[in-house]
């Protein structure tokens, strides 16, 4: 099966800033896929090289076996973007807007799925008003909607929740999982890292345009194995003297110890009841994505 994305090589300069550094990346197809890194390590450029707008210095970009540049009809027609600047046209309506999009791509009798889209983003009060005359998180979905419109089997999603509203994130990503379950494949850059952790089974993260990792979400994750702790409120306010050398902070009047495994929690306990010591709450801090995140991006060997 071919890859829904493939990355060979990628180079990009703008003058004297090398935006990306020899690419490699192949999304497989069906993959929920997650793009991360902070501001202008090079997602947005990635993007727009594999979107066909922006052309590479070198190397080589395919969307479905399709490259963007010798191919670009075929390349576009299986990809969707939404782009996280909010672009709209002011002089037609919602519906208007997903008409001409569907002719764009020379797409006819287009109603049924136009109709579907509205409705699944919750756009049906609004198919009818002009553009000009919806708020922010409005005009993200009418984008979200755009990008459907010729049903491509790979979306790429570009920020699509920055500076919404709660009630759009959920009605996103149902219908975004419900995409990827029917088989499409998904590409998400954000810089909310709950977001991805819970959407995306393979992450990439960028710095200063390279790839510096690239494995399965829990893969990554898992790598921070030994950095759990535990936090916990005690009565009286005091820490036993053969638990001082784990203590590696105090949060919010709570001291937080270092564990290097589960087996850990039982001594911790029984010290504590050894020292008369009430456990008035306890919290097992686990590491995340966000965790994963830092630690790369602080790393300066990378």
């Amino acid at each position: 099966m071919l890859p829904a994305i493939a990355v060979k090589q990628i180079c990009k300069r703008y003058g004297n800033v090398q935006a990306l550094t020899d690419i490699d990346l192949e999304i497989q197809q069906g993959e929920f896929f997650a793009l991360l890194g902070p501001n202008g390590a090079g997602k947005t450029t990635l993007i727009s090289i594999i979107a066909g707008l922006t052309l590479a210095n070198s190397g080589s970009v395919k969307v479905m076996g399709y490259d963007v540049t010798s191919d670009y009809r075929h390349a576009r027609l299986n990809l969707g973007v939404v782009p996280q600047e909010l672009v709209f046209d002011p002089f037609f309506t919602v519906r208007e807007i997903l008409h001409i999009q569907s002719g764009y791509y020379g797409i006819k009798g287009n109603a049924h799925w136009i109709d579907e889209i509205i409705e699944r983003l919750d756009l049906s009060d609004k198919a009818g008003a002009n553009m000009r005359a919806l708020s922010g998180g409005m005009k993200r979905r009418v984008l979200v909607a755009q990008a459907l419109v010729h049903k491509p089997p790979v979306i790429i999603l570009d920020e699509p929740t920055a500076g919404v509203d709660v009630e759009l994130r959920q009605t996103l990503w149902e219908f975004v999982r419900q995409l990827n379950r029917d088989g499409h494949t998904v590409v998400l850059t954000t810089h909310y890292l709950e977001e991805a952790e819970a959407m995306c089974n393979r992450v990439a993260m960028l710095k200063a345009g390279k790839i510096i990792a690239l494995d399965q979400m829990q893969n990554l994750i898992g790598k921070m194995a030994g950095n759990n702790s535990l936090r916990l409120r005690l009565l009286p306010d005091q820490l036993p003297a053969e638990l001082q050398p784990l203590e590696i902070n105090r949060i919010g009047g709570m001291y937080e110890l270092r564990i290097d495994d589960y087996t850990q929690l039982e001594s911790i306990l029984s010290l504590l009841r050894s020292a008369q010591i009430q456990v008035l709450e306890m919290q097992l801090q686990q590491p995340d994505l966000e965790d994963v995140f830092v630690n790369l991006m602080q790393n300066d060997e990378n």
